[in-house]
């Protein structure tokens, strides 16, 4: 198994960083069953104040005060938005007999997949959605999958559909995507979906889970956006892009800090609010932060822990410790926004039963 050397910001030793393999649906699904490890629900406050200095000396003042940020529980969001839910397709159901329906296709063996599958339908189950699983072998053909797909565009009692990934290599995931109904794309990835989001003055059917998640955290916490700075680490299809996107039309200013950005701490240190979804443990530190800044932290990495039962633990793209120390708010990793992914899954598929049926 490989490894890379890191520092562990929480404590003075080193540790290793165990590269699992853990595909991008590890974000787009929440599809890690997280142990809390944030205390219960904080109050949730009107404002933050955002200060304006950024000097090191600043920071490293505010970095040596106890711990004082807000911490972001997405863990308890996601509980409130899955019983909002709940109330709905109860309402629904009474009142037009409808019950939102979300079918899943899964390709081959993983095992990882199959336990993220798995943890889709027992959400669906918790808030009432009728899921439906289709578990198709790893030699299956691309045809195979199309036609289930075909099959689910056309079923009205299916509102929402999601392809797991990976596909097995010698399918073309592009085209298996593309073929789902824009209708039913509940992930939100059709191109015409991001293409609207994109746009002035158009709108998009479903926006992309884990953005949406990111972005209903910072509106739960009563974090006002428009006219402040905000820096999204990282510029995937998956989060990054999409993400500032929504931002964007938040009236944030925004900056994008990739791969090949010169000076990230730097540009980092600018915003007001901070959304991280690199994959990179810790990368974020407290000299990249701002005073009172607002952090989400999108990043789900393992990193080898002898005392875990598991071997690992999980940490996100912020050094944790540091951003308690200086951010006015934060998420934990995990109990951040993994469970919040899943909660806009399972609103984008009710969201698509509403519009089907005309159900306000």
């Amino acid at each position: 198994m490989a490894s890379m050397i890191f520092t562990d910001c929480s404590s003075s030793t080193t540790a290793r960083l165990v590269l699992l393999p853990l595909s991008t649906n590890t974000i787009r699904h929440g599809v890690l069953q997280f142990r809390r490890l944030v205390s219960p629900k904080p109050s949730l406050p009107r404002f933050f104040t955002i200060h304006t200095s950024t000097s090191p000396s600043l920071i490293t003042a505010a970095m040596s005060t106890e711990t004082s940020a807000k911490v972001i529980d997405g863990k308890s969001v996601a509980k409130q938005i899955r019983d909002e839910i709940t109330a709905e397709i109860t309402q629904m159901k009474d009142a037009i007999g409808i019950v939102p329906g979300l079918a899943v296709i899964l390709v081959g063996d993983r095992k990882d997949s199959a336990t993220y599958v798995r943890n889709k339908k027992k959400a669906c189950e918790s808030v009432g959605i009728n899921s439906y699983e289709v578990h198709l072998a790893e030699d299956s053909t691309e045809q195979e999958v199309l036609k289930y797909i075909s099959g689910f565009n056309d079923d009205p009692s299916v509102h929402g559909i999601l392809v797991q990934l990976p596909l097995p290599s010698h399918m073309n995931e592009q085209n298996i995507l593309n073929a789902v109904s824009i209708e039913k794309d509940v992930d939100g990835f059709h191109p015409l979906n991001i293409g609207r989001l994109a746009m002035r003055g158009r709108e998009p059917l479903f926006v992309p889970c884990t953005p949406k998640g990111c972005i209903e955290l910072l509106h739960r916490y009563g974090v006002d956006i428009k006219g402040k700075r905000a820096v999204v680490i990282g510029r995937s299809n998956i989060v990054g892009m999409p993400v500032a996107l929504l931002l964007q039309r938040e009236d944030a200013t925004i900056s994008i800090v990739h791969s090949r950005t010169k000076n990230p701490e730097e540009v980092t240190r600018q915003a007001d609010i901070i959304i991280s979804a690199v994959g990179q443990p810790n990368m974020v530190r407290g000299s990249w932060i701002k005073p009172g800044a607002v952090i989400i932290d999108v990043g789900i990495n393992p990193v080898e822990d002898a005392k875990s039962p598991r071997g690992y633990r999980l940490v996100g793209d912020v050094c944790y410790k540091e951003a308690c120390k200086i951010a006015s708010a934060v998420t934990p990793v995990p109990g951040g926004v993994g469970p919040m992914t899943i909660a806009m899954l399972l609103s984008n598929t009710l969201t698509s039963a509403k519009r089907r049926h005309n159900f306000q």
